[in-house]
């Protein structure tokens, strides 16, 4: 596991899961997909016209890799 890749995503999806949809939406594209895998919402990725499919393709083999201990992470905070 990157370390550094890990800690970006943590924070993107902390700052989204604390800020809402306006926190994430000012993320890019490509960490906007990703953090709405971690956070489960499938209604954000619907409103940027992804579906679960292209959002896995999209987020790649190496954070995909890292969205169940990011999730698992920030669900351990609560």
């Amino acid at each position: 596991m990157n370390q550094a890749e890990f800690n970006h995503l943590v924070g993107k999806a902390r700052d989204a899961k604390r800020g809402g949809r306006d926190s994430w939406s000012v993320q890019s594209t490509g960490e906007k997909v990703a953090v709405a895998l971690v956070l489960n919402r499938a209604d954000w990725l619907a409103s940027i016209d992804y579906t679960l499919a292209e959002a896995i393709e999209r987020t790649g083999q190496e954070w995909i890799a890292l969205v169940p201990a990011v999730a698992k992470m920030l669900s351990d905070e609560d």
